[in-house]
């Protein structure tokens, strides 16, 4: 997964939650878009749209952006920064058995899932789908056994630890039969788990998921209207062939695409703009 583009009201105030919670690095600001990230890897971007209104909450959009940190220490030390700089953000925390993942919201709404991955080896499988599940993790406990002192020091500096990527995206839809359409039959994703007719959890490579859809808030949801929140979700394959093969897929399901010799991007039927790039060049034969 690339990085996720959001468009917000405040940006200063976007920026140092991302920022001084989240521990991502401001990599640049040019204007009303700045990029936040780790290294030279973006995460998140924030587009200045202070003319937008904030959607419904029963609309379809995003459900949350999903950092994926490299340690516990590192997941730890931002935990650590989101509580003790934005306390009133954190709304829950769950041990997935694959992952340990702890929930925010952001200033102006958007989800935010922090987390660190189980050991693949750990993870079980039956019949082609992944065993997922909610058990209590304790956010303090956790902060006891994996919160150490440079990453209290870090912190304390404005800084986090180790690399962040986007793990995954989790969106709101209106409907599961017409995501699993998309993502799936037609964009190429492989189904993980299923959670009744409410939510769909998708993969590439046998990872647990790197994108997710639910109906929780937004059952019956029709396309977005411009607005604040989700701008666009970034996926990156491969190749290029792969990206080529992408478009011819979706050309024969009649997916309408813009490609600039880049990109290719699609709407969802719900009007999220997805977006697909290459890593590299194609393999020489």
């Amino acid at each position: 997964m690339g990085a996720v583009t959001l468009r917000v009201a405040d940006l200063d105030a976007m920026i140092a939650y991302y920022r001084d919670g989240v521990t991502l690095e401001l990599l640049s600001h040019d204007g009303p878009v700045a990029v936040l990230g780790r290294g030279t890897t973006p995460v998140v971007i924030l587009q200045h749209a202070p003319e937008l209104r904030h959607a419904s909450p029963r609309d379809a959009g995003l459900f949350h952006t999903a950092v994926l940190f490299d340690s516990r220490e590192a997941l730890a030390t931002a935990i650590f920064s989101v509580a003790s700089r934005y306390p009133g953000t954190f709304t829950g925390s769950a041990d997935h058995l694959v992952s340990e993942a702890f929930y925010f919201t952001d200033p102006e709404g958007n989800g935010v899932e922090l987390y660190f991955d189980r050991d693949r080896s750990t993870w079980s499988w039956v019949h082609g789908q992944v065993e997922m599940g909610t058990v209590f993790l304790d956010p303090n406990g956790y902060l006891r056994d994996h919160l150490t002192e440079a990453g209290q020091a870090a912190s304390r500096g404005g800084t986090g630890l180790g690399d962040a990527v986007v793990g995954h995206v989790h969106l709101s839809v209106g409907d599961i039969p017409s995501a699993r359409e998309f993502y799936v039959n037609r964009l190429g994703f492989e189904t993980t788990a299923t959670f009744g007719p409410s939510a769909l959890f998708v993969s590439a490579g046998g990872y647990h998921h790197h994108m997710a859809m639910n109906t929780w808030n937004s059952a019956g949801a029709g396309k977005r209207q411009l607005a604040l929140g989700l701008g666009k979700v970034e996926i990156v394959v491969p190749t290029a062939d792969d990206l080529g093969e992408l478009g011819e897929r979706m050309s024969h399901y009649n997916v309408t695409a813009r490609d600039d010799g880049r990109t290719l991007a699609f709407d969802d039927p719900w009007a999220n703009l997805v977006e697909v790039s290459a890593a590299g060049p194609s393999p020489v034969e």
